[in-house]
């Protein structure tokens, strides 16, 4: 019997420039590209028991998505999934939705998200520098870039972290409609400031 570890993964569209949002942060240049008949997504999903995200996609979610209103649009999007949203303000909950609000450390969040996830893969949805706090921890195991065929020049930066190809390692590619999927594994050599008894911990928390 083969034994696999679940991931921390951050699953995301990006533009050409590395940007998640753009100065608006708004999603609608998205809207415009193809993504095909296929759905990456959905086989992604599958292999998710938790999921985080940060207040501004939180907010984004809240407004595009009209969840407040119409909560099933939620539970129709991430059914009973847990979902932590960390922020230092006040935000509404959707009704019946399994959410916990946090903030502060990632690395005590983590741990619960992985107790929570039951063997399954934790989803970091964004935004950049939340991801950024789970690099520095030492705690995001891959990378899924979707690349819009778009140039938006400012706005919501992807990662902003300093990784070197010393720390990210291509493991997929695929063209699925006019998006290119790239897959990196993050963290093939120490990545400087990353706690090295990370994965120990991680793996401690899994047993």
């Amino acid at each position: 019997m083969v034994f696999v570890m679940a991931k921390t993964q951050y699953y995301t569209a990006t533009s050409i420039d590395g940007y998640i949002a753009d100065e608006g942060n708004s999603l609608d240049w998205l809207a415009d590209v193809d993504g095909g008949t296929e759905n990456p997504f959905g086989g992604f999903f599958a292999g998710v028991g938790a999921f985080a995200m940060g207040a501004n996609t939180y907010e984004w979610v809240l407004e595009n998505d009209n969840v407040l209103s119409e909560p099933q649009n939620w539970h129709d999007l991430y059914g009973d999934m847990p979902c932590w949203v960390f922020g230092n303000r006040e935000l509404p909950l959707v009704p019946d939705a399994n959410i916990f609000m946090v903030s502060g450390d990632v690395q005590r969040v983590h741990e619960a998200m992985l107790v929570a996830a039951k063997g399954k893969n934790v989803w970091l949805v964004g935004g950049g520098d939340l991801v950024g706090q789970f690099v520095d921890q030492g705690l995001l195991d891959e990378i899924i870039l979707g690349i819009a065929p778009v140039v938006l020049g400012k706005g919501v930066p992807l990662l902003p972290r300093h990784l070197t190809a010393r720390h990210l390692a291509l493991t997929g590619t695929a063209q699925i409609g006019r998006f290119a999927y790239l897959t990196y594994a993050v963290g093939t050599e120490p990545v400087p400031g990353r706690h090295p008894a990370a994965s120990e911990r991680r793996q401690a928390v899994l047993r």
